[in-house]
């Protein structure tokens, strides 16, 4: 049997590689005829990821990380119909049954049956089902023909895979923030953080015909990446207020709809921007939206944050300023991205060069080896999306 490799939390702060088991077409003691085994072409790593890393979960020591998943089936169960052998496939990081109420209603991030904690699944992540993570050699992939998004052309996928491999998770993600915002032709748009997902975000806003993106961050060469395409920035370090600096570039303090594609590590703006407090960004987004508009909330929040800065952050509970978005009538989207409402039709737009979304979030290929190195990277604010190529399979 082929051996596998991954990558393992160990403690605040460590990652490292080490031997896992080779997956099996299994689901505890019965056999998963509904699965396939996948030779990882590209994994990624994400902000989420990062959370537990910096000690912000629960998560348990050992844990195999990796949620962003982009593969090459070697083996499909007996009760796979529409996947073989050789196809490439993106994984949506939410696990999904595809059989229960909500995956019915097209709610895969909030499937039923995937995880007997509560609703919602996904691989290598704290609280959601248990599953081996995908930043590895191989995974498995349960309820196959449900869940993969199979790539029309082998030649075709691999020469793109460098922003195919962002349909697992932050093109959908950063693109649910923005439609539901509300974002449209015409719009004005505030994207809270120039990571990976902001960034993602910040293109989709353009993809969707907005007049104007705005992207804030605390960090100037995020901020330099989000204006290399096409993107207005605020410096969310200077004295000058959120509201002020949006004034400075459209003309008034508001705009038509808001991002959050920060969550709940944000830090204070201006003169208090090295404080940790973790309402700030959707407490700004309400101030700075107009009377009436929305704000999409992909930015994670998490039920237990060991290391918060109070008691009440450890459970999830914020000063969010709620009556000044009820006075404004705004609409507030929050949970996981349900990839598959969005993933064939970006897939589409980026097989079609609608869009050049690797080069939005700054794509950088490296090996499984140096996914600790990447990981430190990250923590340090690299305006850069770290893709791990196990088998050497992406062109540089």
């Amino acid at each position: 049997m082929a051996s596998n490799r991954g990558v393992a939390y160990i403690k605040p702060g460590v990652v490292e590689i080490q031997s896992i088991d080779y997956p099996e077409l299994a689901l505890g003691n019965r056999k998963c005829n509904h699965g396939v085994i996948l030779k990882i072409v590209s994994t990624n790593i994400c902000g989420s990821d990062q959370h537990m890393v910096r000690g912000r979960t629960t998560a348990p020591e050992g844990l195999i990380l990796g949620h962003e998943i982009t593969g090459e089936v070697v083996e499909a169960g007996s009760d796979v119909e529409f996947l073989s052998a050789g196809d490439i496939v993106s994984v949506p990081f939410n696990i999904a049954c595809g059989r229960c109420r909500n995956c019915k209603e097209g709610k895969t991030g909030i499937c039923l049956a995937v995880n007997p904690a509560r609703p919602g699944a996904a691989y290598g992540y704290v609280d959601m089902g248990g599953w081996v993570g995908g930043q590895a050699e191989y995974v498995m992939v349960p309820y196959a023909d449900f869940n993969l998004l199979k790539f029309p052309d082998k030649d075709q996928a691999m020469a793109k895979i460098k922003d195919l491999t962002l349909l697992s998770d932050i093109f959908p993600t950063g693109y649910h923030g923005a439609v539901t915002a509300g974002v449209g032709p015409g719009s004005t748009v505030y994207v809270a953080g120039a990571g990976p997902v902001g960034l993602a975000s910040a293109a989709s806003c353009h993809l969707l015909g907005a007049a104007c993106v705005i992207v804030g961050d605390l960090i100037g060469e995020r901020l330099d990446q989000a204006k290399s395409f096409g993107c207005e920035v605020v410096d969310l370090k200077k004295d000058a207020t959120l509201a002020e600096q949006i004034d400075q570039i459209v003309g008034e303090p508001e705009v038509d709809a808001a991002v959050d594609c920060v969550g709940f590590e944000a830090r204070g703006h201006g003169c208090d921007h090295g404080t940790e407090h973790p309402a700030t960004v959707l407490n700004a987004a309400m101030e700075v939206t107009r009377a009436g508009g929305a704000i999409g909330i992909p930015g994670l929040y998490v039920t237990g944050d060991p290391g918060a800065i109070d008691e009440n952050a450890k459970i999830g509970m914020l000063g969010i300023r709620i009556g000044l978005g009820w006075a404004k009538s705004h609409c507030m989207t929050t949970g996981q991205c349900p990839v598959m409402k969005y993933h064939r039709q970006l897939m589409q737009c980026i097989l079609h060069d609608k869009i050049q979304i690797a080069d939005a979030v700054n794509v950088t290929t490296i090996s499984l080896d140096d996914a600790p190195g990447g990981y430190k990277d990250f923590d340090k604010g690299a305006a850069k999306k770290y893709v791990i190529d196990p088998h050497g399979m992406v062109a540089v």
